[in-house]
């Protein structure tokens, strides 16, 4: 039986968020240019979307340019919102005959004009899309989102539009750049390292966590499989004990 044949359709993560690592590493151990991990990068997105969307996934975002970024040097942020700019109107047509339906979340106002005005060109272009939803993570941070619904609660407060005692998560979820969006079930990391990375921190409170050795260039639709079965044999309590979680499934098989 093959890994996809394994992965059960009534129990798919609705949600995947992906720390796409290991692009300049994969590009220096071949004694390539940096900007080449990332070009091959793309080719896994390509794939992993693709993965994701034939097995019924309906939300997959991607980490694809944090606000720290900003700080590498200004060859590789430039090559960076080329390439994730020509990628995306390249993939464009693909998506929409996919059924993808293409939306960002972050600091959008940080990116340079020509980026974010043709990446709304491409959203626009895939919004009647009812398939999977692909989610890119551009100029985006946690503590940068966090702080944002912070500053908009503050300004509803101030303005008489809520009081104090209606701040409750509900509210706080709302005023995220996920709003409306289901929070991850399963959080998928490449490159070997085992940490967060300032990414939708409110968000993943209950996913479960995937760490993979592969860099992202060679994260494979295999691999992705491997992520999702893994998610599936993993008890989901929620603060609960094994035992009212069993109880509750075998309630709503019976009814």
């Amino acid at each position: 039986m093959s890994l996809v044949e394994k992965i059960d359709s009534s129990r798919l993560p609705a949600h995947v968020a992906v720390i796409m690592d290991g692009n300049g590493r994969w590009a220096k151990q071949r004694g390539l240019d940096r900007s080449m991990g990332h070009v091959e990068g793309v080719n896994t997105v390509r794939r992993i979307t693709e993965a994701a969307s034939e097995i019924g996934v309906k939300y997959l975002t991607l980490y694809t340019f944090s606000t720290e970024n900003w700080n590498r040097p200004k060859e590789e942020v430039d090559a960076l919102m080329n390439l994730v700019v020509v990628a995306i109107e390249r993939e464009t047509p693909d998506l929409i005959k996919n059924n993808v339906r293409l939306t960002m979340v972050g600091d959008i106002a940080r990116m340079p004009e020509f980026a974010s005005t043709r990446l709304r060109k491409c959203m626009d272009d895939t919004s009647h899309c009812t398939g999977l939803t692909l989610v890119l993570a551009l100029s985006y941070s946690s503590r940068w989102e966090i702080l944002d619904a912070c500053k908009k609660i503050a300004l509803q407060v101030k303005n008489g539009e809520i009081e104090a005692d209606d701040i409750d998560g509900a509210l706080f979820d709302a005023n995220l750049a996920t709003a409306g969006m289901p929070d991850p079930d399963l959080l998928v990391r490449t490159g070997g390292d085992l940490r967060i990375s300032n990414y939708l921190l409110w968000q993943i409170a209950y996913s479960e966590l995937y760490f993979s050795e592969k860099y992202w260039p060679d994260f494979s639709k295999e691999n992705f499989y491997e992520a999702i079965v893994e998610y599936q044999v993993r008890e989901r309590r929620f603060g609960k004990t094994s035992e009212q979680v069993k109880d509750n499934n075998e309630y709503r098989q019976k009814y």
